[in-house]
Order: C-alpha cells, then sequence, then structure tokens
C-alpha cells in the first residue's frame, strides 16, 4: 500500500513515511493509492473478536510496510485494559429504536480522539525508526480543545519525540483547558494563542511548509510532524470503529448481516466522517454519511450548496472542538470524489487560501450530494436535546454529541432516511460540565467554579465522574505562555529550548 498526495498525485510513499512526515512537502494531504475491499463475510469474521483484534484486521491492510509483530506492538500497546473504562473499548449503545450511540469517550481523556491518538505514538516510534534516520521528530499540533489533550497525553515522555500545542485562549473548556495546561511529561509544551482555532491550524501548516524553519529544526537533528487529522496516522485508526459499530449492531441484534445503516457525525475539522466515509469505500454497509454541524455551519452550507465559504461571522459556542471554519479534511473527500485530481484540488485550496472561497462543479456536488447529507443545531436546540434526551432516555451525552442527535432528528423528520444508526458521542459530558449541567436544569444552573459544576452535574443526574477528570482537581498548572498568531513561529524555538 503507498500513499500518494492530494497536491501532487506523482508522489508515492509508504505508511511509515507518510506517518512520520504528517503533511506533504507542498502541503497536500497524504492518501491512500487504493482502498481495500472487505466482503460481508470479512465483517461477519469480525463480529466475535475483540476491539484489538478488529483493529489489526483493518488497519494491516493500510500499514503494509509494518510486519505483524510491529503491529501487535502498536494496537496492543494503544488498547491496553487499563487505559479504557470500557473492556469494549467503544461501545455502540442502543438508546431507542434505530438510534445507537457510539460512545468514544472512554479513553484516558475522556474524548473520541483518544481512539486515535493513543495508537498514533506507537504508530509513530515505529515509522521514525524507518524513515526518519535516528531524528527527534517534533509533533507540532493545533487545537480546539480535544485533539490537544489526547495528543499530549499519548506522546509524553515517548522517547525521540517533542511535543508542542497550540489552543486558542478563548476557544475551549475550563476542563479542557486545564487538562492541557496541568499535562505531565518531560518532552511536553502548551502555548495559547490569541485567536480562534482556524488561525493556529494555519499557522502550524505554514511552519510545517516553511523550508528555512524545516532547515533550522535538522540542523539539529529534528523534523516536525503532526497528530492532527492531517496525519493519516492519527485518521486510520478511527476506520476501525465503524467496523466496530457495525458488528457490534450485528451482535445486538439491531441489524441483520449486509443491511446498511446511516452514520451520524459531529465534525468541524471533517476528519471523523471522513473516516467513515473509508469504512464505506472499504464495503462496510454504510448508507448515509451525515454531517452534524454547530453554528458555525461552513460545511452544512457547503454539502447543500458547493460554495466553501469561510468568510463569515466566527462563533464560540458551547461545543468548542467543532468551532471551525476551515475543515482541512474536506480536502482528501474532494481528491477522491474528483477522480484524484490533483491539479484541482490544489487550486480550491490556493483559492481557499487567498480568497476564503471556492466552489465546485454541479457533477462533483451531485457525487458528494449522494453519499452525504448534513445538518446544524443551534445553541439553543444543544441545550434542549440535552435536557430532552436526559429527561426521556436517562442518557446524558454532551454538548457535541447533543449536536449529532438533533441533526439526526432532524435528518429522520425529513423522511430522507430512517434505518438504524450509528451517532458519534465525542466527548464525556464531564468535560462540558458547565453547559450541560445549565441544559439539564434548564438554564438555571448555579454559579460554581469547574469541579464545583462536575459534583453538582454528578449530583443531579448520578452519572459516574470519569476518573482521569476528577483527578485533575489537584493538579498544578505548568504551562503559562500566551502569543499572538503571528508569533507561533518563535513560540516553537522558545518551547524547544533552542
Amino acid at each position: 500500500m503507498y500513499y500518494t498526495s492530494t497536491r501532487d498525485k506523482s508522489i508515492k510513499v509508504t505508511a511509515s513515511k507518510a506517518i512520520a512526515q504528517g503533511i506533504s512537502e507542498e502541503g497536500g494531504l497524504f492518501v491512500p493509492c487504493e482502498i481495500p475491499q472487505f466482503s460481508i463475510d470479512k465483517i461477519s469474521s469480525m463480529v466475535p473478536m475483540s476491539y484489538i483484534d478488529r483493529a489489526k484486521t483493518v488497519l494491516k491492510e493500510y500499514l503494509t510496510d509494518f510486519t505483524e509483530e510491529e503491529l501487535d506492538y502498536c494496537v496492543e500497546g494503544a488498547y491496553a485494559a487499563d487505559k479504557f473504562s470500557s473492556d469494549k473499548i467503544a461501545p455502540t449503545v442502543n438508546v431507542a429504536g434505530n438510534k445507537n450511540i457510539l460512545e468514544l469517550w472512554h479513553g484516558p481523556t475522556c474524548a473520541f480522539k483518544d481512539m486515535a491518538l493513543q495508537l498514533l505514538p506507537y504508530l509513530m516510534t515505529v515509522s521514525a525508526k524507518k524513515t526518519a534516520d535516528g531524528k527527534t521528530i517534533v509533533i507540532l499540533v493545533a487545537t480546539s480543545g480535544d485533539t490537544g489533550k489526547a495528543a499530549l497525553e499519548g506522546f509524553k515522555n515517548v522517547d525521540n519525540t517533542k511535543i508542542l500545542v497550540f489552543y486558542p485562549v478563548d476557544g475551549v473548556s475550563p476542563m479542557q483547558k486545564l487538562q492541557m495546561t496541568t499535562q505531565e511529561g518531560d518532552n511536553v509544551a502548551v502555548c495559547a494563542i490569541n485567536g480562534n482555532f482556524d488561525d493556529a491550524q494555519s499557522a502550524v501548516k505554514s511552519i510545517f511548509t516553511n523550508a528555512e524553519i524545516k532547515a533550522q529544526l535538522a540542523e539539529k537533528n529534528m523534523m516536525f510532524s503532526s497528530a492532527n487529522s492531517i496525519n493519516w496516522g492519527r485518521l486510520v485508526p478511527q476506520i476501525v470503529y465503524y467496523f466496530s459499530a457495525y458488528c457490534d449492531m450485528l451482535e445486538m441484534g439491531n441489524i441483520k448481516l449486509g443491511e446498511e445503516m446511516n452514520v451520524v457525525v459531529p465534525t468541524g475539522n471533517f476528519g471523523n466522517i471522513l473516516a467513515a466515509y473509508y469504512a464505506k469505500q472499504m464495503g462496510l454497509p454504510i448508507k448515509y454519511l451525515v454531517c452534524a454541524s454547530n453554528s458555525n455551519n461552513v460545511l452544512t452550507d457547503f454539502l447543500h450548496t458547493g460554495k466553501y465559504d469561510r468568510n463569515r461571522a466566527f462563533y464560540t459556542t458551547t461545543s468548542p472542538s467543532m468551532d471551525i471554519l476551515i475543515s482541512s479534511n474536506l480536502e482528501r473527500l474532494l481528491f477522491h470524489m474528483s477522480g484524484e485530481d490533483d491539479k484541482l484540488v490544489a487550486d480550491l485550496m490556493s483559492k481557499l487560501n487567498s480568497d476564503g472561497v471556492y466552489e465546485i462543479s454541479e457533477n462533483l456536488m451531485a457525487q458528494i450530494s449522494a453519499v452525504f447529507d448534513s445538518g446544524y443545531a443551534s445553541e439553543e436546540e444543544v441545550y434542549d436535546t440535552i435536557k430532552t434526551h436526559f429527561n426521556s432516555y436517562n442518557y446524558l451525552c454532551d454538548t457535541h454529541t447533543a449536536v449529532a442527535v438533533k441533526v439526526y432528528e432532524k435528518f429522520v423528520e425529513s423522511g430522507k432516511s430512517d434505518i438504524p444508526t450509528v451517532i458519534d458521542s465525542t466527548a464525556s459530558p464531564y468535560k462540558f460540565s458547565a453547559s450541560v449541567l445549565d441544559a439539564v436544569l434548564n438554564g438555571e444552573a448555579p454559579k460554581l467554579d469547574e469541579f464545583e459544576m462536575v459534583d453538582e452535574l454528578n449530583k443531579v443526574t448520578n452519572v459516574s465522574i470519569p476518573t482521569p477528570l476528577a483527578s485533575l482537581k489537584d493538579k498544578s498548572v505548568r504551562f503559562n505562555d500566551v502569543c499572538n498568531k503571528e508569533d507561533m513561529s518563535q513560540m516553537v524555538f522558545k518551547l524547544l529550548n533552542l
């Protein structure tokens, strides 16, 4: 299996090269040159497997330059029982009828990013030995909240790596901020930026492709890589849990072998739903992929009109991990759907960078519309969904999951499709306790500090507090740096002590 770039398909690299490098030299994203195919019989054979074995079954098709022993080391290390609070790793829970919740937040940071970022450090370590010539890999991360903590936790004290995380100073929840600024580890550093996630992400991409900065790092025997979903090693583990969810649905009797399901994903950067697209292309019986947005509904508008326009108001919402106007992974979808037209993709991304807007052809839009649907939820709808879902089903969801649940309900009401559906639940409600408590109490939550909010939410709902979040209470803040987006490259050298 080889990988090419969305902006230059003459490039061919191995999986380990794509993972270690993170992003192609010209700024394109690595994508597989072919999509492995899974028959219904092969999917059926995965039903009795553990999550670890399901992961190995999928990943070995993409990571063909990893030996069986290397893959075992990576997967078994990532999904060890002591790291996840559920023995299913990513359990699927039937809430009512065709509504099923895929809980992706049972890992050490209580967010779906753990599903990939517990594995990525193992993949990176193995890949670096194959391709990086003994260099120290500097993991550079822009985060809207969950990726930062999950990456820090995954890479802390990993040999021959350093990890630097940038987050918007006012764009993460108090719990997310605490998770990052109290992070332990000798090779980690965290810095806030005056700006939003898109500012951080754009600056990170610019640093990645800056020849002068890369040359300075090379003099110190260092190289950049990424833990954001622009890195294929971040994206490929996410394909696994869609196969696992289908297997769970078969086990529960919610679906029959070969029957289709729909998938609803709350998404900002388009990576999580793109992983479901790859699963569908591999042969997993998925009918519609429903993209759920919050008030920053740039993806909803694009999937309805074919016009991507980031020149719009930016909203800081109660679902901050989706407060994004530049959805990086959409580039990969455009490459695949356009028949691997790298020149088209390069042109569209250039227009996005220079003008903030691009528009695709009617033909390309028709192909995308055959697979994807979309919708968005307002802040009022998010609060109402959390409250009614808890009152009706005794199921407590966080703000991001509530966005997806509401969009699912609208999708069903539209009459387009009402078949068994998996809705991604991307974070523990305790990561956003103030918003969730306010919703449950119908806007009458008391004024409390973050940990008092956690305790009060537990008291009101009787939902268990995840141990990793409860233990934050006694940790000391280690990182207080704040910089402007224009100064991020200088801050990189400062954080690396160079």
